[in-house]
């Protein structure tokens, strides 16, 4: 301890914490805060100083990332109530973390509960906020899990309710279980909830931006398939059919809305896997009123190309890259903005995921008959000013698409590609007349969302020698970098990444660029004549992310291509 810390710790007298306690009470705020002020300091060097003052250990971030939950030592709910946290540290040592230090009267209830003994350690209170929300309830279904293995399936409902209440009293295991581990991936903002069966269980995974994450393993071949059962059940799916793969849908009541989750059951060697995408249609209605291209993360160089290529009175504009990159996003982002009333805006999509005021919005269905090419026919006799095509999929959409270009209309679609040189290949490949494609093609985007560091844990990150030379960067290519990564904390679920942001490739066509295409001149002339006319590439974009320490090389590597 340094001489500044001894007099910190001189001044924390027995009155001074009485006072700010009092204070505390009264403003509802943790002690820890109001000591920060009392001494000029921040709260976690205020409660580290008070752990000291009263000889209690203190857990830093690295103590709680090194160690594990320990929920079965007391009942989730007490810890809820009492904000505590059982831990068990590397040498299996139960430890209970609370960040309120004057606990006497509470530990002596909670110790009452346990069976062994425990040393208690103060902690940020953020951090038992955030590991409380990252367990809740899955620690109910890890419980339960682990007996009652031939329980009964369950009941088949409409409408799944997913509050806490109903979770805790169903009497079946593995209704609870579900009903758990659904609660807890709508709560991490989950897109996929993935249950895979393997030889001793089922593996729950959530796919948190864009990456999986493993939750948990449950035991039991019986048990997994019981899980895969009710999902079933809920699906209206057969149950006895096992060999082949099966699609359908549910509905679930979480936080006093519905959302809705698209179900695909798939045979494998051990059993049954099923996927989970998440469709929450009101928290996306909420989020498209305030929807615009700025949010999206695009630099401002970028965005204003966007921008003015979504403005132009007709030609395509096509966003380009793999599933779950953001197309969709960055289209109806654009149609909100030109969305003004003054022009009839049209779209066909496969499915409708947003729904967008003041437009007409066609779903596709190929059942009916009701294909791309149809409803785009449709669509032309409608008169519309501005038309989205949800993706172009096989040559007869693309030259509807393409002719509707040329005569007069403004129409953003996508397309799969890896880059936006590739798009060109792909149209020529669909044997649409290059002639008419570059007469219509306003610009290509590609794009791709790319994880940034978490700001509560972000911290400078030493160079890894291999790392850089995997990267294709040497000491004179880091001239400016801050590299920076998250440590992994409660808030970002110990994964060190907060949030998304896109990063874009464009290709906005000029004569020169027009003139190319139409000669069918080499990829590699067409790539440096679009360079000299401002393309950087998404590995370019992506590294500046890394420059200003946004995101970090393990992260780009894993995105876009090392060139």
């Amino acid at each position: 301890m340094n001489s500044n810390t001894t007099l910190e710790t001189g001044l924390l007298t027995d009155v001074l914490i009485r006072r700010a306690a009092s204070t505390a009470a009264e403003r509802r705020q943790p002690l820890a805060v109001i000591l920060a002020e009392e001494l000029g300091i921040g709260s976690g060097a205020a409660l580290e100083l008070l752990a000291t003052k009263l000889f209690l250990p203190f857990a830093s971030l690295a103590d709680i990332l090194s160690w594990h939950a320990a929920f079965e030592v007391l009942p989730f709910a007490e810890c809820l109530r009492h904000k505590i946290v059982p831990m068990r540290d590397q040498a299996g040592a139960l430890c209970i973390l609370t960040g309120d230090p004057l606990y006497l009267n509470l530990r002596a209830v909670v110790e009452e509960r346990l069976s062994e003994s425990a040393q208690w350690s103060l902690t940020q209170p953020e951090e038992i906020e955030a590991l409380l929300a990252r367990h809740e309830e899955t620690v109910h279904a890890l419980d339960a899990s682990g007996t009652e293995g031939n329980m009964p399936v369950g009941s088949d409902e409409k409408v799944e309710d997913l509050s806490i209440q109903a979770i805790s009293e169903d009497a079946s295991t593995v209704v609870r279980l579900v009903r758990s581990t659904l609660h807890d991936a709508l709560k991490a903002g989950a897109s996929d909830i993935h249950l895979e069966t393997g030889t001793g269980g089922i593996a729950v995974k959530y796919r948190i931006d864009g990456v999986l994450v493993s939750v948990s393993t449950i035991p039991g071949t019986d048990v997994a398939d019981q899980i895969i059962s009710r999902i079933k059940v809920l699906s209206e799916l057969d149950i006895s059919e096992r060999r082949v793969p099966q699609d359908g849908r549910f509905k679930v009541l979480s936080r006093g809305r519905h959302i809705d989750l698209r179900v695909s059951i798939m045979p494998s060697i051990h059993g049954e896997d099923a996927v989970l995408r998440v469709l929450d249609k009101q928290a996306l209605s909420d989020e498209i009123r305030g929807l615009c291209l700025d949010v999206l993360g695009f630099d401002e160089a970028s965005l204003f190309q966007i921008r003015r290529l979504c403005n132009e009175p007709y030609g395509m504009f096509l966003v380009t890259g793999p599933t779950g990159s953001g197309k969709t996003t960055s289209l109806y982002a654009a149609i909100n903005e030109i969305n003004h009333g003054r022009d009839k805006i049209i779209t066909i999509e496969d499915p409708v995921e947003y729904q967008l005021p003041g437009v007409l919005q066609i779903p596709v269905n190929e059942k009916k008959g009701l294909t791309f090419a149809r409803g785009l026919r449709s669509i032309l006799r409608h008169d519309p000013d501005k038309i989205m095509v949800g993706e172009i999929r096989d040559g007869e959409t693309a030259q509807i698409a393409v002719q509707a270009a040329l005569t007069g209309h403004l129409v953003l679609t996508t397309i799969h590609a890896n880059n936006v040189f590739d798009v060109i290949g792909r149209f020529m490949h669909m044997q649409v007349d290059p002639h008419n494609l570059v007469s219509a093609l306003n610009g290509i985007l590609a794009q791709r969302l790319v994880r940034v560091n978490c700001p509560h844990c972000s911290a400078d990150d030493p160079l890894d020698p291999v790392l850089l030379a995997e990267s294709r960067l040497n000491d004179t290519d880091l001239s400016g970098y801050a590299f920076r990564s998250g440590r992994g904390c409660g808030q970002c679920r110990g994964s060190g990444y907060k949030g998304r942001r896109a990063i874009a490739e464009l290709l906005v066509l000029n004569d020169e660029l027009r003139e190319m295409i139409t000669t069918r001149e080499p990829i590699r002339a067409i790539k440096e004549a679009a360079r000299r006319n401002g393309t950087r590439s998404l590995r370019d974009m992506a590294l500046d992310l890394v420059r200003s320490g946004e995101t970090n090389l393990q992260e780009i590597n894993r995105v876009t291509f090392v060139e």
